[in-house]
Order: C-alpha cells, then structure tokens, then sequence
C-alpha cells in the first residue's frame, strides 16, 4: 500500500485587490468626490420626480439661493480650519442688511458707500472676535454666540421691528440682474470659492492656516503667526456675511429685521458635508461648494416635491447629524485620528 503523497498543491495566489474596491476606498477617503457624487444623484433623483425642478425658472432661483448659503459656508470654513467656529454668521448677514439700508435710506448716503462701510463695520465685527479668541483666550462659541445675540438685538433695536423700504436702486441691480441666463449673485459666490481655493491651495498662508488648524503649538513653535491667521479667518467670515446680508436685501427690495435666523446652521452643515472638520485643519473648498450645492438641491428639492416648509429644517438638522458622524466614521479608518 503506497503513502499518499504529503506535497501540498501549489497554492493559488489570491486575486488582486478588485480596481472597484481600491475606487471605494478612495472615494471614502476623499470627501470631495463623495459629495459630489451625492450632488448628482440627489439631482437626477429629484429631477425625475419633480417636473418642474429642472425648468431654468427654478435653476435660477436655486443659483441666487446657492449665493447665500455658499458664501456664508465659505466663510465658516476658512473658520472651522483653524479649529474655531464662527455662530454669529447668520445673524450678522441680517444686520449687515439692515446696517446697509439704514445708511441708504435714512441717512442718505450713496448705495456704494453705504455697501463699504457695512463691509467695514462687519470686517471689524470679525477683527473682535479674532482679537477676543487669541488675545484674551475667549471659546470661538461664546464670543460668537455673544455677537449672534448683539447683532439680532441690534437689527430690531434699529427698526424697532419695521422692516426698511425705498432703497436705492443699485441694491436691487446686485441681486437681480443676470449675465446670461446666470444670476449676478451665484457669480459672487464662484468668486468667493474661487479666491478662497486659491489662497488655500495656492498661497503660503493657506497652507499657515491648514497648520495652525493641524497642530496650532507646533504651528506657533514653527514660527507661523497663529494669531494673525486665526484673525485672518474670522475677519473674512464676517465680511463675507456682511456681503451675504447686502445681497439679500437687494434680493427682497427691503431690509427685514428677521432675515437671517438659523443661517448658521446651513452654512456649519454646509461645511461638515463638504468634508472640513470640526477639529480643524482638514476640507477644502471644492468639498465645501459642493456641499452648499447638495443642500440646496434638497432644500429646493423638498420644495418642488411638496414637502412641508415645516420639515426642512428638520431635515436639514438630520443632514448635519449624518454629516458629522460620517465625518468621525471617515477620520477614523482613512485619516487621521481625532481626540
């Protein structure tokens, strides 16, 4: 009786990695494509739904929407990147609004200097809270938060509730005119996304900003002016509200003391869907335009399926809290880890 023969077969070597799993992985990994991909299936999934979501009539109210919404996440994101966060954003558009309309009408200024001077008086609202966070070491939340209470007291303690009519025709000549078939305002916000992309990715200063965002002592023990780039940012998010404030009054042809009630949430989620961290230091602007669209195809979305104004903000509540716990889930298998 021969032995059966101990050799081992040749082991077959094990597949290679599927190219659609190493895909995955990597659009997992990067949050940019992931929502942009959501961008255009929540589009083409609404748009079969909804006859009347594609109609340019609607595409165009989308663009002036998309202004408000991207610019303010714009903004917040250059905040969120040092670690920080900006809450008075929304507020802050809505007082710029009334500040702009009150010079204009009231103290009858030109519409171009009234515009200046709001940008200004915002400017310096985000110097003070730069000043407060690096100086004297103030939570980003508590002095934001302060100014969001300031500012919504300032805007009815200026109109004692009343809204501002017979503004200057210029306000409206921002806000409603097109180049094209593209509304003035979605322009502004591709600039805005198109400056704030190149000095982040282009510019020594971004990359000072991704620092500080990164490891804020080891950027400060690098030499890099912590304080002057964290100042930087919040002085940009409030000037940019400031001009989200002015457009929106030309928008209306009125300034209203309730403008800009929970806009910050937008544009925080707006940020988080587009994949910037709250820790900081990690998104960038591609990701953050791309969330503000997605937001915006379902707001406008929900509407055009006849959905409940009621619900939108629960939904909007939702894509936050989905928004943030991906991004803890992504920071933890593909980046790096977050305390």
């Amino acid at each position: 009786m021969s032995a059966q023969s101990t050799l081992v077969p040749d082991e077959v070597a094990p597949p290679s990695r599927p190219a659609v799993s190493k895909l995955a992985r990597r659009l997992a990994a990067s949050p940019e494509a992931g929502v942009i991909i959501a961008c255009v299936l929540v589009f083409a999934g609404i748009a079969a739904n909804a006859e009347t979501y594609t109609a340019v009539g609607n595409l165009q109210v989308m663009g002036r929407d998309l202004s408000q919404v991207g610019i303010l996440a714009i903004g917040e994101s250059l905040v969120i990147l040092t670690g920080g966060i900006d809450l008075s954003v929304g507020a802050l558009a809505g007082l710029a609004g009334i500040l702009a309309a009150w010079m204009n009408v009231n103290e009858g200024l030109p519409a171009p200097l009234a515009m200046l001077l709001t940008l200004v008086i915002c400017g310096g609202v985000g110097l003070w809270h730069g000043v407060m966070v690096t100086r004297l070491n103030v939570p980003p939340f508590v002095i934001t938060l302060v100014t969001y209470t300031v500012a919504q007291g300032l805007a009815l303690a200026i109109t004692s509730g009343s809204p501002i009519n017979n503004l200057d025709p210029m306000f409206s000549n921002l806000s409603q005119y097109y180049i094209g078939r593209v509304p003035v305002p979605a322009l502004f916000f591709v600039g805005a996304a198109a400056v704030a992309w190149f000095v982040l990715e282009r510019t020594y200063v971004g990359r000072q900003i991704y620092a500080v965002g990164g490891n804020k002592e080891a950027a400060r023990l690098a030499g890099i002016p912590t304080a002057r780039r964290i100042t930087s940012t919040y002085v940009a998010s409030a000037a940019l509200a400031g001009l989200v404030g002015i457009m929106v009054i030309g928008r209306m042809n009125v300034a209203d003391p309730s403008v800009g009630a929970g806009w910050e949430l937008t544009a925080i989620a707006a940020a988080v869907v587009g994949g910037m961290s709250l820790s900081g230091g990690e998104g960038r602007i591609a990701g953050i335009a791309a969330g503000a669209i997605l937001l915006e195809f379902i707001t406008n979305g929900l509407l055009a399926l006849k959905v409940s104004p009621y619900d939108q903000q629960v939904v909007q509540g939702a894509v936050l809290g989905v928004a943030i716990l991906l991004d803890r889930v992504r920071a933890r298998y593909f980046g790096r880890s977050r305390s």
